[in-house]
């Protein structure tokens, strides 16, 4: 660097040395003011339209995409923010060292007190401040000078760019503001600039006042690189926020795909179509939720159906029974005993069947209630025995008891008597009287197993699935003998209970029906005893 230029006042002849070295000290230096207030107010105007703007949003993508917007962002700008905050700290203490090695000059010079130029003591600190300021090699954007009874008596050459003494503000500080016993480094913001300055005040034996050396970096033009290099950096970021935008807009539309997919299926659902499903690719959580739904849609499709096939068939069974009494009715002659009798027991008897027919749909109403089975321990051999006693009523057969099962079950006995009577009651009706009907319990390893056997016209192969269904019946049934609701209350009963119903059949070679209750209901080992019961 240039050296200083030549001072505006020489003093040929120097004084002797002063009788005693003078004490410098070195304040320590202040961090710089970094002007936080604007920046919390645009925090502060940034959070208050946040939330606005975030309710403005309206998709799940939009929303997504705004976090990620903003999560990037918000990353971005803590990286930058402390990043220049760092530099901008390594940058003032840089500022600090060089203005602090520049002083170094005046303790070398004072510890031999002899000018080297002259060889003479120094005895005045204009002396002394000219030959330092000669020496000193000024950095980039630093400058220098000398006041004395304030007035500028040095300054730099004109090669370098800062003036010091151009700034009436900063002469100000050095005059006024700056402390007059002590080296101080501080920040001194003026119209023109902030600089970071050093003031060193210099008095020697002979000086009636001190001469103020002024060492000082122009900070805001040092600040300049800094501030462009994070220029750049904040266009980078904005860049990247762009490519985020884009990629994450892309991105989280194909992660949302299902979703969509869900919502065109559910907007083509109607209550007649309820076939539409919603094609399920990936193996993912939205993918799973896509299995589910459509789960759920082929269950309301069932449910649906079921009940259009159960008012469909309710409104046939009903049709029948009120057709026949009011054919009835009308062709009746009132003026003949007989015939009214006659029409009245045809009529009651319609009547009695309607009321099973409604008693039948209420209990299958009542499947899907939390409280269709009351489940609590029962001796299984006991409520064998209890249903023989019973089912000998429903008809002239020979009744006998296969096997009974010595365990405790946890069963609904209300409900399990319903299932095995009515097994019973199935069996009266397709066998001969005098013909034999067993009933049996036992426990194996699939569980406990309730069955009903008996000699009866049997079930032909394509009618054994068929006849668990509502309003079914075999090829041998009559219509006046139910209406064909027994079995599927049965199965109803039974699935309830977590079991299932088998069928052993064949034509003219009677029909097995068994109950098969899961093995996680029952608690207790058994043996088996067969007896027959005329």
């Amino acid at each position: 660097m240039p050296p200083a230029g030549p001072p505006t006042e020489r003093l040929p002849n120097f004084p002797p040395p002063p009788a005693a070295q003078p004490t410098i000290l070195v304040k320590v230096p202040r961090a710089v003011d970094t002007e936080p207030g604007t920046e919390a107010r645009g925090r502060r105007r940034f959070r208050s339209r946040f939330p606005k703007a975030w309710r403005g949003y309206s998709t799940v993508r939009t929303r997504v995409l705004a976090a990620m917007l903003a999560l990037s962002a918000l990353g971005l700008l803590l990286a930058g923010v402390t990043a220049y905050a760092l530099q901008r700290n390594d940058l003032n203490n840089e500022m600090d060292d060089s203005l602090t090695r520049s002083f170094q000059e005046f303790e070398t010079l004072l510890a031999t007190g002899i000018d080297p130029n002259t060889r003479e003591p120094f005895v005045e600190a204009d002396q002394l401040v000219f030959l330092v300021m000669q020496r000193t090699l000024t950095e980039p954007n630093e400058g220098m000078m000398a006041l004395r009874g304030g007035q500028v008596i040095f300054f730099a050459n004109e090669e370098v760019d800062v003036r010091l003494e151009d700034d009436d503000d900063l002469l100000n500080y050095v005059n006024n503001v700056a402390p007059q016993n002590e080296v101080t480094i501080d920040s001194v913001n003026t119209d023109a600039t902030t600089y970071r300055v050093m003031v060193a005040p210099v008095q020697l034996a002979e000086d009636t006042q001190p001469t103020f050396f002024v060492l000082g970096f122009d900070a805001e033009a040092e600040y300049g690189q800094l501030n462009r290099t994070f220029g750049t950096y904040a266009l980078i970021s904005f860049g990247t926020l762009v490519l985020i935008g884009v990629v994450g807009f892309l991105l989280v539309g194909k992660l949302l795909d299902p979703i969509r997919r869900l919502r065109t299926t559910a907007q083509r659902i109607t209550d007649t179509d309820l076939s539409q499903r919603i094609q399920v690719t990936g193996n993912d959580d939205l993918s799973e939720l896509t299995r589910t739904v459509n789960a759920m849609l082929d269950r309301l499709e069932g449910s649906f159906t079921s009940q259009r096939r159960l008012l469909d068939d309710v409104g046939h069974e009903l049709r029948t029974p009120i057709t026949i009494v009011q054919g009835h009715l009308e062709l009746q002659d009132s003026e003949d005993p007989p015939d009214v009798r006659a029409v009245r027991d045809i009529a009651l008897d319609e009547l009695d069947r309607m009321r099973m027919l409604v008693d039948d749909l209420v209990t299958l109403a009542g499947i899907s209630g939390p409280d269709f089975v009351r489940l609590e321990p029962i001796n299984v051999g006991r409520l064998t025995d209890d249903v023989m006693d019973k089912a000998r009523s429903l008809g002239s057969r020979r009744w006998i008891v296969d096997g009974r099962a010595e365990a405790i079950a946890m069963l609904d006995p209300r409900r399990i008597t319903q299932a095995w009577l009515q097994l019973a009651a199935n069996s009266v009706k397709f066998t001969e009287e005098g013909s034999t009907i067993a009933l049996g319990s036992r426990r194996d390893d699939d569980g406990v197993r309730l069955w009903v056997r008996d000699e009866g016209t049997g079930i032909a192969r394509e009618d054994q699935k068929r006849i668990f269904e509502r309003f079914e019946r075999g090829a041998s049934s009559k219509r006046t003998e139910g209406a064909g609701l027994g079995l599927t209350i049965v199965s109803a009963i039974t699935e309830a209970h977590g079991g299932q119903v088998e069928l052993m059949s064949a034509p003219q070679q009677g029909s097995t029906f068994t109950m098969v209750l899961p093995p996680l209901r029952t608690t207790a080992p058994e043996t088996h005893e067969t007896r027959g019961r005329q």
